[in-house]
C-alpha cells in the first residue's frame, strides 16, 4: 500500500518543521509539501497532489478557515486542523472550519522535550492517516453543507405514539460531528422540552472550546456535564474529555472514568445504554456520522428498551460508519438525512409543536 500523501501549511517556521519531523518518522505517511500561508497551500496543491492537509488556521493572510473554504470548494481534500487548544479564539475558527469541510481536530505539537509530545505526534500521525481515507465531497463557497449529494426525497416517517411523555434525547457523533451536531440541535427550538446529553468523539484538549462553540451558534444552553447535575429540559449537556457520561436516576448525570468502550471515553454506547436503564421506552436516541461502530449497541439497547432511534443516513454522513453499524444490528426505527433528523426529534419530543 501506498504512503499516504501529506501537506503541511502552518506559518511557524518552528511547528511547520516540528511537524515535518513528526511526518517523516511515520513510514505510511510521505510529506509532499510544506508551505507557510493559505496562499502557497492553494498554489502548491494541484502539483502535490496531497491525500491529506494538515491546516493551521491562525495564518498570515488567507487564514485556514477561508483556505479550508477555498480547498473543499475548488479541490476537495481531507484536511486535519492543527490547533493550539488553549486559545479560545483559535478553537472557535477550528470549529468553524470543520463546518467547512475540515475533517477533524487536533493538538499543535510542542517542542519534543514536552512531557506530552509523543501522545500528540502519535495522534497526529493517525488522525492524518485515518482522514485521508474519507471520501470527502465539493462544497459550494461560503461554507453551503452538502453540496453534490442527494439525500432521499421521501416524506418524513410517521411518529410513534410514545407510551410516555418524552423525557431525555441522547446524541452522538463523530468524525463530522461538530458540523452535523449544529445543524440538528440548531434547528431545535429555545422551548425544546427535553434535556439534551451528548458525546461526540474530540480530543480532550479540545471539549471545552467544543462546548463553548456550540453554545455560540445553537439557541439552547450548551455546557460540559458535570458528575451529579442534574440535566435540565432546554440545556444541552456535553461529556467532557476523556469521561464517560451516563443518565443515572431522577435524571442526574454521572461523569465517571470507567474504562474506555470500544476505544472510545466518553463512548456513545456508555451514554445510551445508560438512558435505556434509566428512561426506557421515555427516551430518543441519534447517532450521526461518524467512524467505527460506537454507539450502535447502546442504540440498539435503547430500540430494545422502547425508545425511539435515528440513525442518519448515508447520503449525508461525512463518515457512514457508526450509524451504518446500527442499521446492520437494527438499531434504529428512523434512517434520516441531516436536515430531516430535527424535525423528526421535535414530532417526538412535542407532538403538538409540529405540524
Amino acid at each position: 500500500m501506498s504512503a499516504v500523501r501529506v501537506m503541511i501549511v502552518e506559518d511557524s517556521l518552528v511547528v511547520r518543521e516540528l511537524l515535518r519531523y513528526i511526518v517523516s518518522r511515520d513510514p505510511r505517511l510521505e510529506l509532499v509539501a510544506a508551505v507557510a500561508s493559505g496562499e502557497e497551500a492553494l498554489a502548491a496543491i494541484a502539483g502535490a497532489r496531497p491525500d491529506v492537509i494538515s491546516m493551521d488556521i491562525r495564518l498570515p493572510g488567507i487564514d485556514g478557515l477561508e483556505t479550508t473554504r477555498r480547498i473543499m470548494a475548488e479541490r476537495p481534500t481531507p484536511i486535519v486542523v492543527v490547533a493550539d487548544a488553549v486559545e479560545d479564539s483559535s478553537l472557535h475558527i477550528s470549529m468553524n472550519a470543520l463546518r467547512a469541510g475540515a475533517l477533524s481536530v487536533v493538538e499543535k505539537p510542542v517542542a519534543t522535550t514536552h512531557a506530552g509530545y509523543e501522545a500528540v505526534a502519535g495522534e497526529i500521525c493517525t488522525q492524518l492517516r485515518i482522514m485521508a481515507q474519507v471520501p470527502v465531497i465539493r462544497r459550494r463557497p461560503i461554507g453551503s453543507e452538502w453540496a453534490g449529494r442527494s439525500a432521499p426525497a421521501a416524506p418524513p416517517p410517521p411518529v410513534p405514539a410514545f407510551g410516555q411523555t418524552a423525557s431525555v434525547l441522547g446524541i452522538a457523533a463523530s468524525t463530522g460531528g461538530p458540523p452535523a451536531l449544529a445543524k440538528v440541535i440548531g434547528a431545535l427550538p429555545e422551548n425544546f422540552s427535553l434535556p439534551v446529553l451528548l458525546v461526540q468523539h474530540m480530543g480532550p484538549a479540545f471539549m471545552e472550546g467544543f462546548a463553548a462553540w456550540l453554545d455560540s451558534v445553537v439557541a439552547l444552553p450548551v455546557a460540559l456535564a458535570r458528575d451529579g447535575q442534574r440535566a435540565e429540559a432546554g440545556h444541552v449537556y456535553v461529556a467532557p474529555g476523556d469521561r464517560h457520561l451516563e443518565l443515572g436516576s431522577n435524571l442526574v448525570m454521572r461523569v465517571v472514568e470507567t474504562p474506555p468502550v470500544s476505544g472510545q471515553r466518553p463512548a456513545a454506547t456508555v451514554l445510551f445504554r445508560s438512558i435505556a436503564r434509566q428512561a426506557g421506552a421515555s427516551a430518543i436516541g441519534v447517532l450521526l456520522t461518524g467512524m467505527g461502530e460506537d454507539g450502535a449497541a447502546g442504540l440498539a439497547d435503547m430500540h430494545a428498551a422502547g425508545a425511539q432511534t435515528v440513525a442518519e443516513h448515508e447520503s449525508t454522513a461525512v463518515v457512514y460508519g457508526m450509524p451504518a453499524a446500527a442499521v446492520r444490528l437494527g438499531a434504529a426505527r428512523a434512517v434520516l438525512p441531516l436536515d430531516q433528523v430535527a424535525g423528526h426529534v421535535m414530532r417526538l419530543a412535542m407532538p403538538g409543536a409540529v405540524p
